[in-house]
């Protein structure tokens, strides 16, 4: 597993090219992992609807939630399948927009600096061994290329907006990534 600096592409990845991308304001400040949820429709996996969603390609009729949200323009950096499968939407030098309105330690809107790695799954049930295989992988490799991210900045969407999300949830293992990586990790 490889990440090329120039294109900010993950080689293992399935790439899946979302439009809901920017520059960031500096390129430079990469500092943030954030890890989220995401199942479409709601506990339901395996289904073609995520990569739906971040090329603006979710059709509204097809289910109730759907027209609730097929409106939105929003991506992430990776999905991690439940299979283990990596999707890469936005490549790691531009800015997705996963975070929202979002505060880390004092700064705000943490899509300008920070990526986003989505699990396949809900905030209630266990994520798979894969996933979380994978999610280490990406990570090792995220922090050997650049140089600005450290370990002690990985979080969940539920603590850097936490009166609107709750992912990547209660089942997310916040102990295993802090052994893993030395450093105490927020935890719900």
């Amino acid at each position: 597993m490889q990440i090329d600096k120039q294109t900010g592409l993950l080689d293992v990845a399935r790439q899946v090219p979302s439009p809901n991308h920017d520059t960031r304001p500096d390129e430079n400040d990469i500092s943030l992992i954030v890890i989220h949820n995401i199942s479409l429709p709601p506990n339901e996996f395996g289904t073609p609807w995520i990569d739906a969603l971040f090329t603006n390609q979710l059709p509204g009729e097809e289910h109730p939630f759907f027209a609730e949200i097929c409106h939105l323009r929003v991506s992430s950096h990776l999905l991690i399948r439940r299979t283990g499968e990596i999707v890469q939407y936005v490549p790691f030098h531009l800015r997705a927009w996963h975070a929202g309105i979002s505060n880390y330690q004092g700064r705000e809107v943490c899509n300008d600096f920070s990526i986003g790695i989505e699990l396949e799954g809900t905030d209630d049930q266990p994520f798979t061994e894969a996933q979380y295989q994978q999610l280490k992988q990406v990570i090792e490799q995220l922090l050997a290329s650049y140089p600005s991210l450290k370990k002690e900045h990985i979080t969940g969407h539920e603590h850097i907006a936490p009166e609107r999300k709750t992912d990547p949830g209660k089942c997310f293992d916040w102990e295993r990534l802090s052994r893993w990586f030395g450093v105490q990790l927020p935890s719900t």
